[in-house]
């Protein structure tokens, strides 16, 4: 892994060492899943990912932010309605980071 990568990661894993913005990002992660499985789009409402969750919307603002900061997820505004994605490479990145390599 090259140095860019490894700064990239480090900087998305550092964004998901908060357990709301993992919790985010695992709820993402999740819909985005099982709308892929149903031939959906995988763009979710923000409303939706939080579930199980306590926080007031400027926290969450400020955690979607960090996501989005990090290059671990999209946004994109519709209206009132704050529509999220997971970045695929990112998520292909992370699991990799956790595959054994064979060697």
């Amino acid at each position: 892994m090259d140095r860019p990568d490894v700064k990239r990661l480090a900087r998305q894993l550092k964004a998901l060492g908060h357990p709301n913005r993992l919790q985010l990002f695992l709820n993402l992660v999740e819909e985005s899943q099982l709308d892929l499985a149903k031939g959906r789009t995988h763009d979710c409402f923000l409303a939706k990912l939080l579930g199980g969750l306590d926080i007031n919307a400027p926290t969450v603002s400020h955690h979607v932010k960090e996501l989005a900061d990090a290059g671990l997820i999209d946004t994109e505004r519709q209206g009132k309605q704050l529509i999220c994605s997971v970045r695929p490479d990112a998520l292909h990145a992370l699991r990799a980071l956790f595959e054994p390599t064979g060697t």
